[in-house]
């Protein structure tokens, strides 16, 4: 088995309005577990670099003018790929696809870089 998960740093989420989530979700402890849980039981644990992995399109790869853009953006959870035409019903979906790519090596060293 292989686990892939996004490098989310915590402690420059804590200082966002988004730090009561960041700290009640535990997310540093809970990637420390992981990867002592994946060791113990000879499964993959990769951390990846994240990196535009919400605006990417996983169907096609590419960074659609469509796509939702910074702050603004976070609030938007369904968007359509103006590249191919993909429906994306969820952010978090779109982004787990292509952290998953990137884990396998299909986007290379990551999402391209504007």
């Amino acid at each position: 088995g292989e686990i892939y998960v996004g490098n989310v740093s915590s402690l420059k989420l804590v200082k966002t309005r988004m730090a009561k989530s960041v700290l009640d979700a535990g997310w540093g402890q809970l990637k420390t577990m992981l990867d002592y849980k994946c060791a113990h039981a000879g499964i993959v644990f990769k951390v990846v670099n994240e990196a535009y992995t919400t605006q990417t399109c996983s169907n096609c790869g590419n960074l659609p003018e469509s796509r939702p853009r910074g702050i603004a953006g976070l609030g938007i959870r369904e968007w359509t790929c103006s590249g191919c035409g993909a429906t994306h019903d969820c952010r978090d979906v779109n982004a787990a696809q292509n952290i998953l790519a990137v884990g396998h090596g299909r986007l290379g060293v990551g999402i391209p870089v504007l």
